[in-house]
């Protein structure tokens, strides 16, 4: 697949694409695990189709220590005993934010998001959730194809 547009083309694009890698690093700043917040992301890649999400989310992971088996189990969390209590609310909410037009997020859930983390971390997953969203959504848009993603290429961007 060739990409349509490249968005670090367009001047405004590439600067908003910046502003956009720059606010995520504050994520990196909660106390979220690298490892919780590379598999929310990739959940939502996967759902929105992008492949782009998908194969840098699935190798910073990886990168983060994550295995191959729940790296491949991620599609299938909710079918598969390697995710705890905490990882499976917050990629039930991954999917619940994402699916929005479905249902919107559930009481249940929540409550699962409520029990697990606390206030920062709420706060930091609902941003995750939402920021990952938005780049997925820019890159199905434009074809930006998986494939070519290196480990730490985010952080040149947002530097």
């Amino acid at each position: 697949m060739e990409p349509r547009f490249h968005l670090f083309d367009s001047p405004t694009a590439a600067k908003v694409a910046k502003r956009f890698a720059t606010t995520s690093l504050a994520l990196e700043e909660s106390t979220l695990s690298a490892s919780l917040r590379e598999l929310v992301q990739l959940r939502v890649g996967q759902i929105n189709g992008c492949g782009f999400c998908v194969d840098a989310h699935a190798k910073e992971a990886a990168a983060a220590g994550e295995s191959a088996v729940r790296l491949s189990l991620v599609a299938t969390w909710r079918h598969s005993t390697v995710f705890t209590e905490a990882e499976r609310a917050a990629l039930a909410l991954a999917e619940e934010g994402t699916r929005l037009g479905d249902h919107g997020v559930s009481d249940g859930t929540w409550a699962a998001v409520r029990k697990h983390y606390d206030d920062d971390q709420i706060g930091a997953l609902v941003c995750l959730v939402s920021l990952i969203n938005a780049a997925t959504r820019m890159n199905v848009i434009v074809h930006n194809p998986g494939g070519s993603y290196e480990p730490g290429m985010f952080a040149r961007v947002a530097g």
